[in-house]
């Protein structure tokens, strides 16, 4: 009896074995390609961020002010004869304005000055009586009675001559009234008065005004609430007031130039404007090329606080999501690591961090655009972030009171 297989067995076998050894091939192969190259990091921008000490800026709307304006008026009755000076033009402490008719203020000069002379006169007389009168009594040649009368006589014409200078004083002074002058330096306004007008003395005879403009003031408001919250950050030694409370202004034209001069707050309104929800607050600055002039908005900059330990980011660095902003940090593991933080003030090309960061971390400046959560990175510049050129907060008012 033969013991071999069958002929269909031997294939059978044949192809078993054939496919089974195709199939551990297969998963071989399978299991080299699933065996992934590590990623190759992703190279990035990044610096070091490390607390400093930043000054703090605030900016408001301002409006110019005379440091001294002065109404020009009328001080005597009469009609006005003569405008002296070019409406809207700088004039001198001094200098002409109006002249005022002065034919009847003349007048009344010299009938002061022939009364004056004639109560010379009568004192004159009075004083040659007594003259005579004193050595007769030595004499007894006249009575002391006489003698009395003969010095009360020279008292009265004394009296007299004295009330009349005054007369004659006083008219000079109405006379000179007539000519009517800029009390200060400063730019002059219309006149409200043409000639022939008839001026009454005092505020019925108002002519104009002369605003002097150097020094200007400049005004603006701080509110309630920027005052409590700069008051609570100094409590917390988040900012720090100037020495003495000596801010400094300094000023942006609206055509956004920078004007050349600062000054100083020269004046904080301890009353609050009920109104308004604010305290006015006034600088004084230097206005020697008359740049300045009263009503001018201007935008004014209040500086002088300091933010201690603020942490800076590049502004470029932020990605704004729709519910926060969040930067890229280099974490511990050399891999890049989203972070939500909450940003303050701008500072030139920077944001301040409220919260979310750590001094010493590295922030990615560039090249996060490519970059996922948990992705390696490998750090090409390094840098810490204490650019000085870009150090100034802007925040909310500091406590001026």
């Amino acid at each position: 009896m033969s013991h071999e297989k069958p002929i269909y067995v031997r294939i059978l076998g044949g192809l078993t074995l054939s496919f089974i050894l195709l199939i551990t091939l297969n998963i071989v192969g399978c299991k080299k390609e699933e065996v992934k190259a590590p990623p190759v990091p992703v190279e990035v921008n990044a610096i070091k961020i490390e607390p400093r000490t930043i000054p703090v800026e605030t900016s408001f709307v301002a409006q110019a002010e005379s440091s001294h304006r002065v109404e020009i008026v009328a001080r005597v009755n009469g009609f006005l004869d003569k405008i002296l000076y070019t409406e809207g033009s700088v004039v001198k402490q001094g200098q002409k304005m109006f002249l005022m008719d002065q034919k009847p203020y003349k007048a009344q000069v010299e009938a002061a000055q022939a009364a004056l002379e004639k109560n010379k006169a009568q004192l004159w007389i009075a004083q040659s009586n007594l003259d005579r009168i004193k050595p007769l009594v030595e004499l007894d040649a006249a009575s002391k009675s006489d003698l009395d009368n003969a010095i009360g006589a020279v008292k009265s014409a004394e009296a007299a001559v004295h009330q009349a200078r005054a007369h004659l004083d006083q008219a000079e002074l109405d006379l000179s009234y007539t000519v009517i002058r800029s009390p200060v330096d400063g730019v002059s306004g219309e006149s409200l008065a043409r000639e022939g007008a008839y001026l009454t003395a005092g505020l019925g005879g108002n002519l104009s005004y002369v605003a002097h403009v150097d020094p200007i003031w400049v005004d603006f408001s701080v509110s309630q609430n920027q005052l409590a919250k700069v008051r609570v950050q100094a409590a917390a030694g988040e900012v720090i007031p100037p020495p003495n409370k000596e801010y400094t202004v300094s000023l942006e034209l609206s055509e956004g130039d920078t004007y050349s001069h600062t000054g100083k707050v020269s004046f904080v309104d301890p009353s609050f404007n009920q109104d308004t929800g604010t305290f006015l607050v006034r600088a004084e600055l230097p206005n020697p090329e008359g740049r300045l002039q009263p009503g001018m908005f201007v935008k004014a900059i209040l500086s002088g606080m300091k933010r201690p330990n603020a942490l800076l980011v590049p502004q470029r660095a932020v990605q704004k999501t729709s519910d926060s902003h969040v930067v890229f940090v280099v974490n511990s593991k050399g891999a890049a690591e989203p972070r939500s933080v909450t940003v303050g003030a701008w500072v030139g090309n920077d944001w301040v961090i409220e919260k979310g960061l750590n001094p010493g971390e590295m922030i990615i400046t560039d090249g996060f655009q490519r970059l996922a959560a948990g992705m390696p990175v490998k750090v090409v510049t390094a840098a810490l972030n204490t650019d000085k050129n870009q150090s100034t907060e802007t925040a909310v008012p500091a406590d001026t009171k």
